[in-house]
């Protein structure tokens, strides 16, 4: 049925015996059209389908009535009986029931148009929401106690349209605050006080002039939930689009708060219960685009929800927290007294003191949001150095995974389980075919320790060869094969065993940049240590070799360079380990593994770090011979390499990566970062070196580019100073000098500029 405004205009003659004209107006979810009669006067009328149950539509007048016969009564809209004194009325055409009603109209601005908002208005906002709920507070009408998916307490039915968010950023940032809503809101919502709220304080039902609120229209969202969604709902709206979004929503809660009096659970939730609103918007938008809508409604806050939500994330909760508490005069939550010196001088008391910590100020992390880590004084900070989240601090692909297993099963490897020969299959899946036996540890040092020991068995000999300057691990056979251990403060030398060949830096080294055959020339090192084995009857067990060089100085091999050396190694019958603990599962960019950079084939792969996002889980990976050879009667058993919780989260780490297509963002956003980087070389003299591949980036800090003098001080200062604008990064490399850049590989290019701009402020003071 087609409602034509001829035929509005005989309908409201028949039923109220008013002369209007009629103009339609754009809806979301009723018809509602604008009637003005002979004097000017103008009404709202409103249309809606059968669909609607006319009890919620008769709660929707009560609701009303109680505002228009309280001190509120300008503000809000009254019902226009019908000429039979009927506020609802019914209608029957070609079968269908239609029920209308008429409502006077109110002057003002919609919130919408208003460009220059000014935190009065803010505040006035606040003021009038507390209030109007203050009037609602003992309203009841059974219909309101309805499902609704707009209802922020069912946000997380939302789940079931997340897969429609085509961006795969979008779509995570959208799931990450819905697993936050899971932890954080779930678990305290039955202890929240419930009311019948309007629900629905947009920008385009709240009407305003100047920085006083006219008023508040369209009832059709009200529901029975817990009372603080109201006011979580309007300071979203109000948010959308402010630089400040805080500050914008402080000023509502502070308003609200003098009116109706807020909880302190309820402000401990509000940041949450923002986020949740944003996620119900964003996954319906993404639903309606599934089913082509036109309506324009459907999509109307979308972008600005989404710039919303990535501000949201940037700011800490506990910050969030905190000023809202303040705004409600509760006091501080934020300790900034000695709580870090207490924390400091308990860590020495109970933990061995060479455990270190990062940065001169410490910093107390306790959150972790997928790029972005949260201290204890509600700062926030991008973490553009924790490689070990491979695809992000929290991301709910892998928590959840590892939540469901963990409440399921976790036991040793001795019986038989799915998961361990499910992901076996998928992590061989991206090696080469040669590589089909897989062994599971419990981190990097353990797998490095058994790629040694498996090694010595498949070829009865005992020496190593390593790379100078290299790091493998902490366990002892780790320290014995890593020079940055053995040969510095408090190491123990070499071991007669242990063999060091030349560091292939192109920066710093023998052979330069520009040189063709650096790689081969390197490689060549191999044959003095070779020999020097020959001469003493004995042979290499194997050679390990970071496929991208750490500590060694974040280095991007020389092209050849593992070709020419394997070949050299393997004739001299020693076995080729690649150590990818820092260096995999598509870091790198172009490839899916560090050593396929070299076009190599190792006889053994050591995984560990970004295998499970920060889970202890490490794998050894190896050919059918080795592993064969390995095999001699001695068990391998691994109380907790393996267990099925591992498993599950080693699967979904691979499936993340796979499905977000974070290989391709590690290349794209890599090689932006390396541009950027590249272009302050000009700038800042004290930028040496620019190099790497993907998000795996080096920035070789030098005091003269001719004596190539560490800059030590300074690296440590710009550090130091980079943590203060909100960015991690670390140092690392033989003389301390090179910034280490290795962030979770969904690193933005946003994050990167970020990061850039503010390096480049920072250098600007050296």
């Amino acid at each position: 049925m087609k409602f034509t405004e001829s035929f509005i205009i005989s309908l409201i003659q028949e039923h109220y015996n008013l002369e209007v004209s009629c103009k339609i107006l754009n809806g979301y979810d009723e018809l509602n059209f604008l009637l003005t009669d002979s004097s000017d006067k103008k009404y709202i009328f409103k249309i809606a389908t059968e669909e609607h149950n006319p009890y919620f539509l008769e709660a929707q007048v009560k609701m009303i009535k109680v505002l228009s016969n309280s001190i509120l009564s300008e503000k809000f809209q009254h019902y226009i009986p019908t000429k039979n004194n009927q506020d609802i009325g019914q209608i029957t055409l070609e079968e269908n029931q239609f029920y209308f009603r008429m409502l006077s109209y109110l002057e003002g601005d919609f919130w919408i148009n208003q460009k220059e908002k000014s935190s009065s208005l803010f505040k006035n906002l606040g003021l009038f929401l507390g209030e109007m709920d203050v009037v609602l507070k003992d309203f009841k009408h059974p219909a309101a106690n309805r499902y609704y998916e707009w209802d922020i307490k069912n946000v997380l039915e939302a789940r079931k349209n997340l897969h429609y968010i085509k961006s795969h950023e979008n779509r995570r940032l959208v799931a990450y605050f819905l697993l936050q809503f899971e932890t954080e809101v779930t678990p305290n919502i039955a202890d929240l006080r419930t009311a019948v709220i309007h629900n629905d304080a947009n920008d385009y039902n709240i009407l305003v002039d100047g920085d006083r609120i006219i008023g508040l229209i369209d009832f059709g969202d009200m529901v029975h939930t817990s009372l603080v969604n109201n006011l979580a709902i309007a300071c979203t709206y109000a948010m959308l689009n402010s630089e400040k979004p805080l500050e914008v929503a402080i000023q509502i809660v502070r308003g609200y708060h003098e009116k109706m009096a807020l909880t302190p659970l309820e402000v401990s939730l509000l940041y949450y219960l923002i986020a949740g609103r944003l996620c119900i918007s964003l996954c319906q938008s993404a639903y309606n685009y599934s089913m082509d809508s036109t309506n324009e409604h459907h999509f109307i806050t979308e972008k600005p929800a989404l710039k919303l939500l990535d501000q949201l994330i940037r700011i800490n909760p506990l910050k969030a927290h905190n000023e809202f508490r303040i705004a409600c005069g509760f006091s501080s939550i934020i300790n900034t007294s000695d709580n870090h010196e207490t924390i400091l001088k308990e860590r020495k008391q109970y933990i061995g003191n060479n455990l270190s910590i990062s940065y001169n100020k410490k910093v107390k992390i306790d959150k972790g949001a997928l790029q972005y880590l949260y201290d204890d004084q509600g700062n926030t900070f991008l973490d553009c150095v924790n490689n070990v989240s491979h695809v992000g601090h929290c991301h709910p692909t892998v928590v959840k995974a590892m939540q469901k297993q963990v409440a399921t099963l976790n036991t040793n490897t001795r019986y038989l389980n799915d998961n361990i020969v499910e992901y076996a299959k998928r992590l061989t899946a991206t090696l080469p075919k040669e590589l089909t036996v897989c062994y599971f540890t419990n981190s990097g040092s353990e797998a490095n320790d058994l790629a040694i020991r498996m090694s010595r068995h498949f070829t009865k000999q005992k020496d190593v060869i390593v790379l100078d300057h290299a790091y493998h691990g902490t366990s002892t056979t780790a320290i014995e094969m890593s020079p940055y251990k053995f040969d510095g403060k408090g190491g123990f030398g070499k071991m007669p065993y242990i063999h060091k060949a030349q560091n292939p830096d192109m920066y710093r080294g023998e052979f330069k940049y520009g040189d063709n055959n650096a790689g081969e020339k390197y490689a060549k090192d191999m044959d003095r240590i070779i020999v020097s084995l020959e001469i003493q009857s004995k042979k290499p067990a194997a050679f390990i070799c970071e496929t991208l060089l750490g500590v060694g100085g974040q280095i991007a091999l020389p092209p050849n360079y593992l070709k020419e050396v394997y070949a050299k190694v393997r004739k001299a019958g020693g076995v080729c380990i690649a150590d990818e603990v820092q260096v995999g599962f598509g870091r790198v960019g172009t490839k899916f593994w560090g050593f396929e950079l070299q076009d190599v084939i190792p006889d053994i792969v050591v995984l560990g770090k970004p295998i499970g996002n920060g889970h202890p889980l490490a794998a050894v990976i190896t050919t059918q011979e080795i592993a064969d050879a390995f095999n001699n009667g001695m068990e391998y058993f691994n109380t907790f390499g393996g267990n099925p919780v591992s498993m599950a989260t080693g699967l979904a780490v691979l499936k993340v990566i796979e499905e977000e297509e974070l290989q391709k963002n590690a290349l794209e956003v890599g090689n932006y970062l390396l541009e950027r980087l590249e272009a302050l070389k000009p700038k800042h003299n004290i930028i040496g070196d620019v190099r790497g591949n993907g998000l795996f980036v080096g920035v070789e800090l030098v005091k003269d580019r001719v004596t190539l003098q560490p800059a030590v001080p300074e690296i440590d200062q710009i550090v130091e100073m980079m943590k203060e604008r909100g960015f991690f990064i670390s140092t690392d490399g033989p003389l301390y000098n090179v910034l280490k850049i290795k962030p979770p590989i969904i690193f933005s290019r946003e994050n990167a500029a970020d990061f850039v701009d503010n390096l480049d402020a920072v250098l600007a003071s050296f």
